[in-house]
């Protein structure tokens, strides 16, 4: 194959990775096609760095291999079974897989794969946007319609929609989440197929992990309550969320404008796009359908809701850690919406000691939940923050424990029990009241000299 310069390790342009994919493809007298989303992103000016390549007359584990040689890359990365290939270098992930065909059987979620035409290639994809070709000199290729589709903002499939998700059903969560993502809407016939296929979403057809990355996906992006919106009318949301689906038609009353589905909906958007947070919003009153006394109240719904949450989750196999930010969020959720400007400084510093890391976006939560209801008085919230502000800046801290049990055990001469616990929360609750200085030396001289503590 000849001696080759290593390109510098720097993320590579487009020009210079389609300049060496074409060098590569013409060293082996291979043809070859960028497909798919780095050629839709590019034609919508959005950055896709990480490009598909379709290898129609030629073998794509050697094109792979030539590519990688030529960018000064490690080997490719192999996946025989599925004739596939990955190259990574810096700032790019590029894949090559010769022209195939793939469907799934109606009770596995691994594909069977066989090879194809280019056409029977471009036919199996998921949406006509995502049929785009770009030849290795740079020129758009486009036989299926894809750019008057993404002129149209439409998303279609290159098939009968109930061919394309019987080939794999996921593509109805991710035409969903490409909607929200971009902005698009879908084809008159996509919501009806959605509703006829909405089972094989189900396992073991379609694995957890692979619903929640679409479902991740769909809460970052700039239109989640499209998304939602979508999941609803296609019948996907009763089947991938229950829990939120549950919400619809449980009336509310007070300031709320809605049901609680609707009113999740727009606490959902009135959140910033981090991710946790937008899944706290989405859970954040999934205890009221199991709470509701029908007349408006849903008392206990925060705790209820945190275990319905937390339930969830782990189906839908979010990390621990992702669980506890949530679950904490859905539990103390009601906190900073109950607040009064009467609440003592004692007060404000229990919220800050209770929520703990979780508390700025805690904060953000309150106010997409009362941004989503008719709440009168919306600016409450931006007082309560500048309090909180003020107590985390107290130094020394009020906060942080100043005893020990063994310090307690050691003052009151007395072992291991209930009631050294009990003393030291009492004790940590008088230095946040303000009634013991917040110093060690203060709070074992008050332990020593109150025995009715």
């Amino acid at each position: 194959m000849g001696t080759h310069q290593p390109v510098a390790a720097k993320p590579l342009g487009d020009r210079e990775l389609l300049g060496l994919l074409n060098q590569a493809a013409s060293s082996l007298g291979v043809k070859a096609w960028v497909v798919g989303g780095y050629v839709r992103d590019s034609l919508l000016h959005r950055s896709h760095p990480n490009p598909d390549v379709v290898v129609e007359e030629g073998d794509a584990l050697a094109l792979a291999g030539r590519f990688a040689e030529l960018a000064g890359a490690p080997p490719p990365v192999t996946f025989e079974r599925y004739g596939t290939a990955q190259v990574t270098l810096p700032g790019h992930l590029v894949e090559f897989v010769n022209a195939r065909a793939e469907s799934y059987a109606p009770d596995s979620r691994k594909p069977d794969v066989r090879p194809a035409t280019l056409e029977e290639d471009l036919r199996r994809r998921d949406f006509t946007i995502n049929t785009l070709l770009m030849d290795l000199s740079g020129e758009l290729h486009d036989p299926l319609g894809g750019a008057a589709d993404l002129e149209a903002k439409t998303l279609r499939t290159p098939a009968d929609p109930l061919r394309t998700f019987a080939d794999d059903p996921l593509r109805m969560l991710r035409g969903i989440r490409f909607a929200a993502e971009l902005g698009f809407q879908l084809a008159p016939d996509l919501i009806p197929a959605m509703r006829a296929m909405k089972t094989r979403l189900s396992p073991p057809v379609i694995s957890a992990e692979r619903v929640a990355d679409e479902l991740r996906k769909m809460l970052k992006s700039p239109r989640p309550k499209l998304a939602l919106e979508l999941l609803d009318d296609s019948g996907l949301l009763e089947v991938i969320l229950p829990e939120i689906s549950a919400c619809k038609g449980v009336l509310q009353s007070g300031y709320h404008t809605h049901d609680v589905f609707g009113h999740t909906l727009r606490t959902v958007e009135a959140t910033p796009p981090d991710l946790l947070l937008r899944v706290a919003a989405l859970f954040h009153d999934v205890g009221k359908p199991a709470t509701a006394k029908g007349d408006g109240t849903f008392i206990g719904h925060e705790d209820v809701g945190a275990r319905i949450a937390r339930a969830a989750l782990e189906r839908l196999r979010f990390s621990v850690r992702e669980i506890e930010v949530v679950v904490g969020l859905v539990h103390l959720h009601l906190r900073p919406v109950f607040y009064r400007s009467e609440w003592t400084d004692g007060a404000v510093r229990r919220l800050a000691r209770d929520a703990g890391p979780l508390l700025d976006r805690l904060l953000a939560l309150a106010k997409a939940d009362i941004a989503a209801s008719a709440y009168p008085e919306p600016e409450k919230l931006d007082e309560l923050q500048a309090r909180l502000e003020k107590v985390r800046s107290e130094r020394p801290s009020r906060l942080a424990p100043l005893i020990t049990g063994e310090e307690i055990m050691a003052v009151r001469g007395i072992g291991p029990g209930p009631e050294v616990g009990r003393i030291k929360k009492r004790l940590e609750e008088l230095v946040i009241d303000g009634e013991i200085a917040p110093d060690r030396a203060a709070v074992i001289d008050y332990l020593a000299t109150h025995s009715q503590l």
